[in-house]
């Protein structure tokens, strides 16, 4: 997986590839090693006392007690002592996380700064590899070396594209990692790489897989007929996942979950399932009703992550904002580590007079009219890969209906709110006249009761619309104009985006 100079290293990565590989086996058959994850709980508090981040709250009485207690019974026995870890916190000081020099890690990466400053998220050997394995062991069901991958990943700071780039590696499956412009949007060289290549694999958020679309469509080239969409990065709720399969033919994977600082804790496997990475975390669920661990029975909270792989910058009861939900039930892949879904972040939510709405409420609604597999006429990349996916497959293993050319629906969306009016800029598969966006328009304002929807069919939507892997749903999809604290919430260079983007829509959203 590394080509590394020094031999006693060599010798000493071969030795931890083995040993995670072994644990990662167990873990998914049923039978977790307790006693290794104690040892690592353990590890992992001793590495935690020599950083700043913890030299007030983590004493070396508690860190004395671990090392006395039975591996088996640590992670029982001294959890709940652990104080939490607020997302600010680590915001304000990731640097004091490190428990080792900066010239020991490997890589040097920063997380988005969605919900807060970036946090410093470098990746060290020992993490590198334990996360690779962790992903590849679950996506290796899925994916073979006869596969083609195009990572799509426009976070230069962030680990993502580079770990999912190692974990096609340990696959042996050829992957490109191209960039494109978050302002101009020139996908070109993108869709020839991925027409030339014969590229059938899509890994990357679907934002950015939409706005490639967008650009096909604009640009009057063949959309890609993908055949596996490994989707991360943002919350991916049902309705977009089957609006992806249907507009690309291919099969849709939720493919991971995780972030910068916690490394990925949860992996898809071939029935689309989240399976918890329990070989790596501890993990917690908290609500108003208090804190307990996850069992893999049916519970739902926010996701409190405790590492046992990240020694160099150890997290101890990190707070991460997801609203998470355990299924509580079994997998038909046989990997018995608990499955999670995802529900959001906290603050993804649109609050408007009490009424709640979530990202998937409101793509369930403007993308209800694709159920009966009425959508725009696709245009794929050739009559082979167009063969190979003409449907993409539903959630319960079933196909998707295949597109009926000559209709128009949702491309793509973006939400204005200015006082009592929330105006939806979309991008569409097709013409769209008056008694098409009159339709669309009564099938989605009642979400919003009490305010005036306009529904505005534009060419192309604003950068802003594909940067929800950094900004989160709301931020990127969903501006509201009437809190004047979400221009502070922008990085400056989007902030000039959106106002330019006012300005030319000023005459709708004042209609």
């Amino acid at each position: 997986m590394l080509l590394l100079r020094d031999t006693t290293t060599t010798r000493e990565l071969a030795d931890a590839v083995r040993d995670h590989t072994a644990l990662v086996r167990d873990s998914h058959a049923g039978h977790p090693d307790h006693a290794s994850l104690g040892r690592k709980f353990t590890a992992t508090l001793r590495a935690a006392a020599g950083s700043g981040l913890y030299e007030d709250t983590l004493g070396p009485a508690l860190v004395a007690k671990a090392a006395g207690t039975e591996p088996e019974r640590a992670i029982g026995d001294l959890l709940t002592e652990l104080p939490f870890l607020p997302k600010k916190a680590l915001s304000e000081g990731g640097h004091r996380a490190f428990t080792r020099g900066l010239s020991e890690f490997l890589h040097y990466y920063e997380s988005s700064g969605t919900t807060g400053n970036p946090v410093a998220a470098p990746k060290a050997l020992d993490d590198l590899v334990a996360n690779t394995i962790n992903i590849g062991e679950l996506w290796a069901r899925i994916l073979s070396p006869a596969d083609r991958a195009l990572i799509l990943i426009n976070a230069p700071f962030a680990p993502a594209a580079y770990q999912f780039e190692k974990v096609l590696e340990y696959l042996q499956v050829l992957s490109l990692r191209p960039w494109v412009d978050n302002i101009t949007g020139d996908y070109t060289r993108v869709l020839r790489l991925t027409r030339e290549l014969g590229v059938n694999v899509f890994v990357g958020p679907p934002s950015r897989l939409l706005e490639m679309i967008q650009f096909a469509y604009r640009n009057d080239e063949p959309v890609p007929a993908f055949e596996k969409l490994f989707l991360m990065a943002e919350q991916t709720g049902p309705a977009f996942v089957r609006h992806l399969e249907r507009l690309t033919g291919a099969r849709a994977y939720v493919a991971a979950y995780g972030s910068s600082e916690t490394g990925t804790t949860a992996v898809t496997c071939e029935h689309r399932n989240l399976h918890l990475q329990t070989q790596s975390y501890v993990l917690e669920l908290d609500d108003a009703s208090g804190t307990r661990r996850v069992d893999g029975r049916p519970d739902r909270g926010e996701l409190v992550v405790t590492t046992l792989d990240i020694l160099a910058r150890p997290l101890l009861r990190y707070r991460t904002g997801d609203l998470v939900e355990i299924t509580g039930t079994d997998c038909p892949c046989g990997v018995a580590t608990p499955l999670l879904r995802t529900l959001g972040r906290s603050q993804d939510l649109i609050t408007l007079e009490g009424n709640g709405i979530r990202q998937n409420d409101f793509e369930s609604a403007i993308w209800a009219g694709e159920e009966n597999g009425d959508t725009g006429h696709i245009r794929h990349t050739d009559d082979a890969a167009g063969q190979a996916g003409k449907a993409g497959a539903d959630a319960d293993g079933s196909r998707v209906p295949a597109p009926r050319p000559g209709t128009t629906h949702v491309l793509n969306y973006m939400l204005v709110i200015r006082d009592r009016t929330i105006l939806c800029l979309a991008t569409t598969t097709g013409e769209a006249d008056a008694a098409w966006t009159e339709a669309t328009t009564r099938r989605i304002a009642g979400l919003f009761p009490g305010y005036e929807l306009a529904l505005r069919p534009v060419e192309k939507l604003p950068p802003l619309a594909s940067l929800g892997q950094y900004l989160g749903w709301k931020l990127s999809r969903v501006l509201d104009l009437n809190d004047d604290r979400n221009w502070d919430r922008l990085p400056a260079p989007i902030r000039g985006v959106v106002e330019t983007t006012l300005a030319e829509y000023a005459s709708t959203t004042q209609s």
